[in-house]
């Protein structure tokens, strides 16, 4: 065991849940056909997210992966009250939240979001400190805990965002910053109302290379300094493996494998789980021929009956399903997650015969 598996270990003690999902559902309406600039009659509804349980602890950084159009990122945004959802139940302490915007104002002081595109993220006609200060001005915060000016909380999140002096940066514009700063000042936003929780949604993917190590690093730090629990919408199982405590794959709007970073990484029980490492050099058991994953995702308005990843298992596209005699199951037979042992679940009918899929 390297020494930072042997840390991680140690944290997985996970301390009390912060957030707990609990059977969450997004659906979002289709409608079909395009007349004389009219939209036609209503499809099927897409069911982005399908009855998806997690729970973050406090002081974890869970990361939640899988391919675009998995549901990650409409499990994120439901998470911070961005997109009503359709059914399942938000807590947070273990008090389930509002569903009405205006009872849900402190919850959003506690819970702040990093979107993935600092750009479209930050308001063009804004100061730097505008912006900074609009979460304060918005929660009627005139100062901080121990008699801080709004000048000071301002200076304080940017100071701990990476931004010095702060004051350096006040009157200038967000076209006038660099992408990683203009992280920065988003990540100075949410940090300004002193959360517990940041949902990070692709926090680095829009950065140069020379720059991501360094934001996710100073996430890292503001778990460690100031305990504040991290969820990180990803579809880079490297950058999982760099940060994560645990993480949890989404495939087709539901969580198909969940447990500690180095058990699903190291020993994948999910064939989708294994295809998304293929691209993880670093990842994965040493000497497997990993398989590569063919197709597109299906579409949420038509899920597939059974295990809703079979059209593109290759396991079953092999022929192993039926040589097993589980094809039928796989291609009919829907399950949800099992418990392996040491935290760790998986959703796959080949475990049920105690085979490795």
């Amino acid at each position: 065991m390297t020494d930072t598996e042997a840390a991680r270990s140690e944290t997985l003690n996970l301390g009390e849940p912060i957030i707990e999902i609990d059977d969450l559902e997004v659906n979002f309406a289709a409608r079909v056909g395009l007349i004389g600039g009219l939209m036609g009659k209503k499809g099927a509804d897409a069911k982005a997210v399908d009855g998806v349980d997690l729970t973050l602890h406090e002081g974890e950084v869970l990361a939640l992966a899988g391919e675009s159009g998995c549901g990650k990122t409409t499990t994120a945004r439901a998470l911070v009250g961005l997109i009503q959802p359709q059914a399942g139940t938000i807590k947070f302490r273990g008090k389930a939240l509002p569903r009405d915007a205006r009872s849900l104002r402190p919850f959003r002081r506690e819970v702040q979001m990093v979107f993935q595109d600092p750009t479209g993220s930050l308001n063009p006609r804004q100061t730097i400190y505008e912006i900074v200060a609009e979460g304060l001005r918005i929660h009627h915060i005139e100062e901080g805990p121990n008699g801080e000016t709004e000048e000071d909380l301002v200076a304080q999140a940017l100071s701990r965002a990476g931004l010095r002096p702060p004051q350096r940066f006040y009157l200038l514009y967000p076209h006038e910053l660099s992408g990683g700063q203009r992280q920065r000042v988003v990540i100075a936003g949410a940090l300004v109302l002193e959360p517990k929780v940041i949902v990070a949604d692709e926090p680095v993917s829009n950065l140069d290379a020379s720059v991501r190590g360094e934001i996710l690093g100073l996430l890292m730090k503001f778990r460690d300094e100031l305990r504040i629990s991290i969820l990180i919408v990803t579809h880079d199982l490297g950058l999982a493996w760099t940060v994560a405590d645990r993480v949890a794959v989404m495939y087709l709007g539901r969580v198909v494998e969940i447990g500690p970073t180095e058990e699903v990484l190291l020993r994948p029980r999910h064939p989708y789980t294994k295809a998304l490492l293929n691209v993880v050099p670093e990842a994965g058991e040493e000497g497997v021929v990993r398989e590569i994953l063919q197709g597109e995702p299906p579409d949420p308005t038509r899920i597939p009956a059974g295990c809703r990843f079979h059209p593109r298992c290759p396991v079953v596209a092999s022929g192993r399903a039926a040589e097993l005699g589980m094809e039928d199951r796989c291609r009919g037979e829907d399950l949800q997650l099992q418990e392996l042992g040491d935290q760790h679940f998986a959703a796959c009918h080949l475990i049920d015969i105690n085979q490795q899929p």
